[in-house]
């Protein structure tokens, strides 16, 4: 069985369900054609675990083909499998597809719908979810001018400490920091659970008050200290930095608790001769 990754819109959102082979081989198909209303199959909420679906084909000989999409009709995942177990770790509508394979051709039914009431808490019980997101309510995070930026080695704050040119930070204050980024409103980063992986961003513009929101998703690997914004999105950030980066979308995790986000960006300092380092922009919740 092989994993499938749900992504939304260009999707990045994992969704954890399956792809499989057919368990009937073609050689065994009825011969002749059925009609919808010859179709035998189930769709079944797990009683204790409503986000478990269970999905079973009745119809004796013939292959069956399920689709899943979620309520914009973006595909999840697919199976052959005559049984089949899903999970939609999100909460939200979607709908079951079921169409069976004879020599004659195929017979679709009519699609089945589901409901998740809530999200499968299993999938997002690390605390760090709750600290970036909030769960399907939503966080949003402001640039904390308190100390709104920094500077890191590449080892830091996770690798090798043995060695002082890669494991050193410099988060300075913004009175330290004045010289760096303006104290303004740089706009804001929502992210959220609810049904997805949401992302919004708000970009402040250099020079000027004038913002730009964007609107797409996310993934966020806790063993890797890795967020990805994806769909056109990118981190938020302050001062006249976008040049220094190459990217803006997939970003370290420095720091996270639930008042505080350090997110850094690899600057390339190539053609100064120095040494890459982090651009680490500070977040705070916003009041």
């Amino acid at each position: 069985m092989k994993s499938i990754i749900y992504a939304l819109a260009a999707l990045i959102t994992m969704s954890f369900l399956s792809s499989c082979e057919a368990e009937v081989d073609r050689t065994d198909l009825q011969a002749v054609s059925l009609k919808a209303s010859d179709l035998n199959f189930t769709v079944v909420q797990d009683a204790t675990n409503t986000n478990l679906v269970t999905l079973t084909n009745k119809t004796p000989g013939t292959i069956a083909y399920w689709s899943y999409t979620d309520a914009t009709g973006t595909e999840l995942g697919h199976s052959n499998l005559n049984e089949a177990s899903v999970t939609f770790p999100f909460a939200g509508t979607y709908k079951i597809y079921f169409t069976a394979y004879v020599k004659g051709g195929t017979v679709s039914a009519e699609p089945v719908t589901v409901t998740m009431t809530k999200n499968n808490a299993e999938y997002f019980s690390a605390p760090e979810w709750g600290m970036l997101t909030n769960g399907a309510a939503g966080k949003t995070w402001v640039m904390d001018m308190e100390s709104p930026i920094g500077w890191a080695g590449l080892e830091f704050p996770y690798g090798d400490d043995s060695d002082p040119d890669t494991y050193w930070n410099w988060y300075p204050t913004s009175a330290e920091a004045g010289w760096a980024m303006p104290n303004k409103n740089w706009g804001e980063m929502t992210l959220n659970l609810d049904g997805g992986y949401n992302a919004s961003v708000t970009q402040t513009a250099l020079s000027s008050d004038s913002q730009t929101t964007k609107a797409g998703n996310y993934s966020f690997d806790i063993e890797k200290h890795k967020l990805t914004f994806n769909g056109g999105v990118e981190m938020l950030y302050g001062g006249d930095y976008h040049p220094d980066a190459s990217n803006w979308t997939s970003v370290t995790v420095m720091e996270l608790t639930a008042t505080s986000l350090r997110l850094g960006v690899i600057r390339d300092q190539s053609r100064t001769g120095e040494a890459p380092c982090f651009i680490v922009f500070h977040f705070k919740p916003k009041a």
